[in-house]
């Protein structure tokens, strides 16, 4: 950012008592290293948990949903930042509720890691992980026996959507990245917000009206030159279109809130946010309370720029192309990227190609080709055919003897891994991410005594030792560690409460737990597992299963293509279910926004609701589970 620029956000971050840091994408996504996304007591019927001995000055809470809905309400209820401290007690009862109705298992945090053969120069990433990385500053040497061609060959797992307002995954976000861009951005993934396509940026002194002037003679790849009137038309599709699935991070309190008018069914009055073009290159934006992460979340892929008019669905354009031809790639996605769509074959590839035209560093590459793997062996075996530059290591092939690193100045871990099968020793790049991967079930398929037995055999630092081979920390909390509300002490003291047994396997309480509710080794509750196509999860279900045997659970493991299983999440056509979470900005509410229980609703996902697959709602007052 202009040294202008800098002094504004640091003057906004000290008066509104926020941070400045951000670090990892918003989704369900696939990591490098297998895949991953980024969403008590009691039987699971409904009863009443709450002790008879609860202090006077404690809330009583019917359900552990209800205190997870009102925990989410007192969130978005209290913005301003004085009212940090409200929020810390609000954020902690979200964990609480979730852990005591057990409605999602956190299994680990994840180090990010990522191998590149020796004809590869690539930047180092940061934190925020490699969705964040834009390829115009990686080569490769065609030089090299194994190179004939400027293309940069890349694994992805299944994709959902090229469009900005749509894309919730991180397969999608990946290539997304190459071709579209915001105003801000992380370059290479590093938590340092920089300039992308804004030039200057002036905050008013209330923190609530930011004025951006964006630069100009840049080009989108059809080459019609960025205007500001291009970003409000962006912006109006992730909050007016029913095809927006991040339209809470526009429009909602804890997340950018602009102010927007709302009809008596609580949809977006067409052209009623408050972003006024006051220029060719200037555009001014008015939220409804101040927001120290304002800047980071605009760094979110669905804030990017698409030119005015491209897509007919909201009021007042026809549009060049539907919704469905610009998501599929039928017509023509069109960012100011360093790249410009080529191909997407669903399943199978896609491919962008370097844009002429582009406004920043030329991109070295001609192209960038993903492959579409979801197999572990079959990814294995395109590393090992070296059909692939850079690339993550699945874990069930994965050796930590074989990594030679040193610590860099920002605690990322620099040197080689090898060998590989095929004899090669390659470059490693690993990085502590803000990330968790879990379990988590639909909550009125699978009854809480059930959910409870997996969680007390569930050894947290058993699966890191032999499931994920030390790729990461034990997950007590969705929110990472780092991130606790109240600090490291805070963390500390949560973990020591944990009341499934910390890093142990306890049979006894799962099968009195599940003898309780009627489940027993002769009359077992019944349940499927259904993980990413990955050896690693499935090892997680077999350890899981196996432990399981005798107390009254018959697991049954199956396996699914990662956008299968956000499909049938979203229909509510998982009962246990693997998937993950990675961060885009530091803030808990970006994560636990999702434990909502209104808003886990899968009878209206996604059009309406946007959480975990949880269909916790059905806990809440009035329900029964």
């Amino acid at each position: 950012m202009s040294e202008k620029d800098s002094l504004s956000r640091r003057t906004f971050l000290k008066a509104t008592g926020g941070t400045a840091g951000a670090v990892a994408i918003a989704g369900c996504g696939d990591s490098g290293n297998g895949n991953g996304n980024g969403n008590g007591n009691g039987n699971g019927n409904g009863d009443d948990d709450t002790p008879t001995d609860t202090p006077a000055d404690e809330t009583v809470y019917t359900t552990e949903a209800q205190k997870a809905q009102e925990a989410w309400e007192t969130v978005t209820n209290n913005p301003e930042p004085d009212a940090e401290d409200i929020r810390t007690e609000a954020f902690v009862e979200i964990e609480e509720a979730v852990r005591d109705d057990m409605v999602l298992l956190p299994l680990y945090h994840r180090l990010g890691e990522v191998f590149w053969y020796d004809w590869v120069d690539v930047p180092k990433r940061g934190a925020l992980g490699g969705h964040r990385v834009q390829h115009n500053n990686t080569s490769v040497d065609t030089s090299s026996d194994e190179k004939d061609e400027n293309v940069l060959n890349l694994r992805n797992a299944t994709m959902s959507s090229l469009d900005p307002i749509q894309s919730t995954d991180t397969a999608s976000a990946v290539v997304i990245q190459q071709m579209y861009e915001n105003l801000v951005n992380y370059p290479n993934g590093v938590a340092e917000v920089e300039n992308q396509l804004v030039e200057e940026v002036d905050i008013s002194d209330d923190l609530l009206t930011y004025t951006f002037t964006i630069k100009e003679g840049v080009e989108f790849h059809g080459g019609k030159e960025l205007q500001a009137s291009d970003f409000k038309y962006a912006w109006r599709r992730l909050a007016e279109s029913p095809n927006s699935q991040r339209a809470n991070f526009i429009l909602d309190s804890g997340f950018l809130a602009v102010e927007h008018e709302t009809d008596d069914e609580g949809n977006v009055e067409p052209d009623s946010l408050a972003i006024e073009v006051t220029g060719d290159y200037e555009f001014e934006v008015t939220l409804q309370e101040a927001q120290p992460a304002a800047l980071d979340i605009l760094a979110y892929d669905s804030f990017a720029a698409v030119p005015e008019g491209y897509v007919g669905d909201i009021e007042g354009y026809d549009g060049e192309y539907s919704q469905e031809e610009f998501s599929t790639g039928d017509g023509d996605p069109n960012g100011t990227g360093p790249f410009e769509f080529d191909a997407w074959v669903p399943d199978d590839e896609a491919r962008v190609t370097r844009f002429d035209g582009y406004h920043g560093d030329s991109a070295n590459l001609d192209a960038v080709h993903w492959n579409i793997i979801e197999d572990d062996n079959a990814y294995w075996t395109a590393i090992n055919e070296r059909n692939l530059d850079l690339f993550g290591i699945p874990t069930a092939f994965y050796e930590p003897d074989n990594v030679d690193a040193e610590k860099d100045d920002r605690n990322r871990d620099v040197g080689t891994y090898g060998p590989l099968e095929n004899g090669d020793t390659v470059n490693y790049l690993g990085v502590p991410e803000l990330t968790v991967f879990y379990v988590a079930w639909n909550v009125p398929q699978v009854p809480k005594a059930v959910r409870q037995a997996v969680a007390y055999v569930t050894d947290h630092q058993e699966l890191i030792d032999q499931v994920f081979k030390g790729r990461g920390a034990p997950a007590y909390s969705f929110t990472p560690p780092a991130m606790w509300p109240e600090g490291p002490d805070g963390y500390n003291d949560w973990v020591d409460a944990w009341p499934y047994g910390t890093n142990e396997t306890d049979r006894g309480s799962a099968s009195s737990t599940l003898e309780e509710a009627g489940f027993t080794g002769d009359d077992p509750f019944e349940m499927t597992l259904t993980t990413y196509e990955s050896e690693v999860f499935q090892e997680f279900g077999r350890l899981t299963r196996d432990k399981l045997d005798g107390t009254g659970i018959s697991l049954e493991l199956e396996e699914a293509p990662f956008g299968t299983l956000i499909e049938r999440g979203q229909s509510g056509d998982l009962e246990f279910y693997s998937l993950g979470w990675i961060w885009s900005w530091v803030d808990p509410a970006y994560g636990l926004f999702g434990f909502e229980p209104e808003n886990t609703d899968t009878s209206v996902m996604p059009q309406e609701t946007d959480g975990y697959y949880l269909d916790w709602q059905v806990g809440l007052e009035g329900n029964d589970e």
